[in-house]
């Protein structure tokens, strides 16, 4: 059914909820499971670190920071699906919008399958914070699948 199941995380609760959607569904299928994290380097500058500091020292922390969260996820689904075929791809935005690296990796990928969390936003949030996830969904030439956070 399924070869190749993309799967971007953040280390959310929504995204470790997709996560295991996605390993399940990918050891019914047979399928490998790719595991994306993209840095948004620019999300975490202030616009007064000196580049040579940036480069030095803040960069560093935050790949640093996306490899654990590539870390966390890969184990967690190899808990969820033991055997499973799993690698993990970490990109850096250099000005695209997340969801762009996420349908360009998927298309590097191959990948036959998104899963993506949601947060289910709506209304004047969705607007103000926009959702990568209803953009994937919009653009995507593969089947998504959104997964949606528990209700509480």
């Amino acid at each position: 059914m399924y070869s190749t199941i993309l799967i971007p995380v953040d280390g959310s609760p929504t995204s470790d909820r997709a996560l295991i959607e996605a390993a399940r569904l990918a050891s019914l299928c047979g399928a490998r499971l790719r595991i994306l994290h993209v840095l948004d380097p620019i999300a975490h500058m202030t616009g007064f670190e000196r580049p040579e500091v940036y480069v030095r020292d803040i960069l560093p922390q935050l790949i640093a920071g996306g490899e654990q969260v590539l870390e966390t996820a890969r184990q967690a689904a190899l808990a969820a699906a033991p055997g499973l075929a799993v690698d993990t791809d970490l990109q850096e935005s250099r000005g695209q919008r997340t969801w762009e690296i996420i349908l360009e990796r998927a298309r590097a990928a191959e990948a036959d399958l998104l899963v993506l969390g949601t947060h289910g936003r709506r209304g004047f949030n969705r607007v103000v914070m926009g959702s990568d996830a209803e953009q994937v969904a919009r653009h995507a030439t593969t089947p998504v699948l959104l997964v949606r956070p528990l209700a509480g």
